[in-house]
């Protein structure tokens, strides 16, 4: 009797690391989901940190400190929660698009993109590398608050404290996949903290626009700080103060308001009992080229 031909088996081959059995849906979504996540929270979390510091640059612009002015951590918060929103708003379709343009070079370069991605991903010094001086330049935000420096300079220093703060780190970091997460976390939580010093400088220049001119501008209201000014009032004879001039209200806090004179540039504070704010206007308009200061001998 002839023995019957065997038919060769098909071999399974196990399914490509980040593509899940079904296809694009099920677990390559959710991969997707959880890889941005991962980066989108300690950036965020690190930004809303350092705002708390930038309410207290604008705040000390003027000479005072947000708890003289009333704001507290839940004033705060109440205040950041549109910040908080519109970071939101701007955050996922920038991501959203940044995917979709990472899938569409992909796409385009019949997967040599994706080659070369995972070609640097697989060696662990030219991550450590790139890392490294990525973090080193999350410190341009800070040096500049705290020194003036050259773009040279900053370059310079940039490069030299990644190299020797986290080269080495980062390499031993890449041996275990809970050391990688780890300096994912690091590096998207330092990208925030940058990101929240560079925020600080505007804030400040914004802050010093508003004391030289009586002018706020968007960047200022979208961080919580209220450019509202009112004309202040005797609350027995209801009779203007002052000369009627306008003055920016910074706050109320035991009992007192906290008041900003355009016209003298000095912060002074007047008790709530004795003073009626009258004709409340936020946000008013200037004229071009007004400065602060008229009355200052």
């Amino acid at each position: 009797m002839s023995t019957p031909a065997l038919r060769p088996q098909p071999v399974e081959r196990p399914p490509s690391p980040g593509v899940s059995e079904q296809g694009d849906g099920g677990g390559g979504v959710l991969a997707i989901l959880e890889r941005i996540g991962s980066v989108v929270v300690p950036v965020g979390v690190g930004l809303y940190a350092v705002l708390y510091l930038g309410i207290e640059q604008i705040y000390w612009v003027f000479g005072i400190n947000p708890q003289q002015a009333g704001i507290d951590q839940s004033v705060l918060l109440g205040r950041l929660m549109g910040t908080l929103i519109l970071l939101v708003l701007v955050l996922v379709p920038a991501v959203g698009a940044a995917v979709g343009l990472g899938w569409l070079l992909d796409k385009v370069t019949r997967g040599a993109a994706g080659r070369l991605l995972a070609a640097v991903r697989a060696r662990p010094w030219t991550v450590a590398v790139l890392a490294a001086l990525w973090c080193g330049a999350t410190y341009w935000g800070l040096f500049n608050l705290v020194t003036d420096l050259t773009v040279g300079f900053m370059v310079v220093v940039a490069v030299g404290l990644g190299v020797l703060a986290f080269v080495v780190p980062f390499r031993l970091m890449r041996r275990r996949p809970v050391g990688r997460a780890g300096m994912k976390v690091l590096v998207c939580a330092l990208t925030g903290l940058g990101l929240g010093f560079v925020l600080i400088l505007s804030m400040i220049e914004a802050a010093i626009e508003v004391r030289d001119t009586g002018q706020a501008n968007d960047l200022l209201g979208y961080v919580g700080f209220q450019d509202q000014w009112a004309v202040l009032k005797n609350a027995e004879t209801d009779k203007p103060l002052y000369g009627g001039r306008w003055m920016m209200l910074l706050g109320e806090s035991d009992g007192t308001y906290v008041l900003y004179d355009c016209d003298k540039q000095e912060t002074f504070r007047r008790p709530i009992e004795t003073t009626n704010l009258a004709h409340l206007q936020l946000d008013p308009e200037r004229v071009e080229g007004y400065r602060c200061g008229s009355m200052i001998d």
